[in-house]
């Protein structure tokens, strides 16, 4: 049997984690001196009045390796062979560092998703109906989806990305001094997709993507602090599109600190070839 492991770059929330059958490593954040854990001990509120109220730029940083370390030989203990997904290492730090703690086991096996939020839901979906397989031929299955995820964001300003390093300097100047409304696309690393001259422009290129959509996966609907602007394209969304949209994802505060407030997009897997 396998075990799965995320990190909370996966947005997978507390109430949720029973029906995606994993166990999550927490990322941390610094926020006003006080270090938190993701979704564990920080509640939208307070992220939200720092972010925007108060103007603080949270810092984020690794999961707890002894922790990481303490549970996964847990499961082994009890007879499982672990598989942990990592937010993608274009952006994190996190699958290099666990990659390097369970190097030297067999039992564990440490795949880059090369993707964020509900790009992670999806691989967890995938892995899920192959519990009782191989390490290797799970990380295979999941290699040739990772390849297919499609994550598209239209962030309220490109000042957060920026900031925490996610974005170029190019990057930011073209969304920012030349006042588009860029859509980004997260894939491995963050870049700018299409330079869209307003949010109409950014919602039309982001829904004609979606022709490309297999609806086979479940589309992921995320949002950072409101859901106007992704209610909106919601509605403007084929039917057949609708249908396989799940719940929305309200992205948690490691990953919504880099978005920043009233930001939104869809992460779906795209057709094969």
């Amino acid at each position: 049997m396998i075990k799965i492991f995320v990190d909370s770059g996966s947005s997978i929330k507390k109430e949720e984690r029973n029906f995606y059958n994993v166990e999550v490593l927490p990322l941390k954040i610094l926020l006003k001196d006080k270090e938190y854990l993701d979704g564990e001990d920080l509640s939208m509120d307070i992220f939200y009045k720092a972010l925007i109220e108060d103007k603080v730029f949270p810092k984020t940083s690794l999961p707890c390796l002894e922790d990481a370390e303490r549970r996964v030989n847990k499961c082994i203990e009890e007879g499982y062979n672990v598989v942990i997904l990592t937010i993608s290492s274009g952006i994190s730090g996190t699958y290099n560092a666990l990659s390097m703690l369970f190097c030297d086991n067999p039992q564990v096996r440490v795949i880059d998703t090369k993707t964020a939020c509900g790009g992670i839901k999806i691989l967890v979906r995938e892995a899920n109906k192959y519990r009782n397989e191989s390490l290797d031929f799970i990380e295979e299955k999941l290699n040739a989806l990772i390849s297919r995820i499609k994550v598209l964001a239209v962030p309220e300003t490109l000042d957060y990305l920026h900031k925490g390093g996610r974005l170029s300097e190019a990057g930011w100047i073209v969304g920012t001094l030349l006042r588009i409304k860029p859509v980004i696309e997260l894939k491995h690393t963050v870049r700018v997709a299409n330079k869209s001259f307003g949010l109409k422009s950014a919602m039309r290129f982001i829904l004609s993507a979606l022709e490309r959509c297999d609806t086979n996966y479940p589309i992921v609907p995320s949002y950072t602090y409101t859901t106007s602007n992704l209610d909106e394209m919601i509605l403007k969304a084929k039917q057949d599109y609708q249908a396989v949209m799940i719940e929305k994802d309200n992205l948690d505060p490691a990953v919504a600190a880099h978005w920043g407030p009233n930001a939104f997009g869809f992460i779906f897997v795209e057709k094969e070839a």
